[in-house]
């Protein structure tokens, strides 16, 4: 029952990659307003009706990866030692992160943020990091480090989300032959100076 359970399970990620990617694909291609879910079902092999089954709307299917990963980071903050420092925490959990996930390619990244500047897409994504650094700071907010005001951790999981953002604009825009992970690492260490 449990190895059913987990091919169901499977199959279904992959339908909602495919739709991702397929979503992705379609609205750097013709732009976010010319797709239509008709197209995307198409393009990803399934019916209109089962793209009903795993997104609401066209957003829903181009934010999926971005949303998967970031429910992926914050578990990986939270099952970090216990006794180990906000900031340590965030960049093991990091470090962790970067070392499941397959290598970033540039063009994805280049073609990601191309199909982000839509005003409803960002005001979406702006919504998701929001609720990211808010889960952050609820997850590093009884680690071990300096005592200070109550918006410590909200700094420190802003200013986590400020290495991300910009260790992955240094590599698109100025260091394409550089490893993402390893920008990342630079950044944080330099970022994480400040909440020594």
């Amino acid at each position: 029952m449990e190895n059913s359970v987990g091919l169901r399970e499977r199959k279904k990620e992959a339908t909602r990659q495919a739709v991702h990617e397929a979503t992705l694909h379609l609205t750097v291609e013709h732009g976010f307003d010319h797709v239509t879910v008709e197209a995307v079902a198409d393009a990803a092999g399934i019916s209109r009706r089962t793209f009903s089954n795993y997104f609401t709307n066209k957003e829903d299917a181009l934010l999926y990866g971005e949303e998967r990963q970031i429910r992926e980071l914050v578990r990986l903050v939270r099952d970090r030692p216990a006794g180990e420092p906000a900031w340590a925490a965030l960049r093991g959990a990091m470090v962790e992160f970067t070392s499941q996930i397959p290598p970033l390619e540039r063009d994805w990244a280049v073609r990601t943020r191309l199909a982000l500047r839509h005003p409803s897409l960002l005001a979406r994504q702006l919504a998701n990091h929001a609720g990211m650094e808010r889960d952050l700071a609820e997850t590093v907010a009884d680690r071990p480090g300096p005592t200070g005001h109550p918006v410590r951790p909200l700094i420190l999981a802003a200013g986590f989300l400020a290495s991300l953002r910009i260790a992955m604009r240094t590599w698109i825009e100025e260091a394409p032959d550089r490893e993402p992970a390893e920008l990342i690492a630079e950044v944080m260490d330099e970022m994480g100076r400040g909440f020594e």
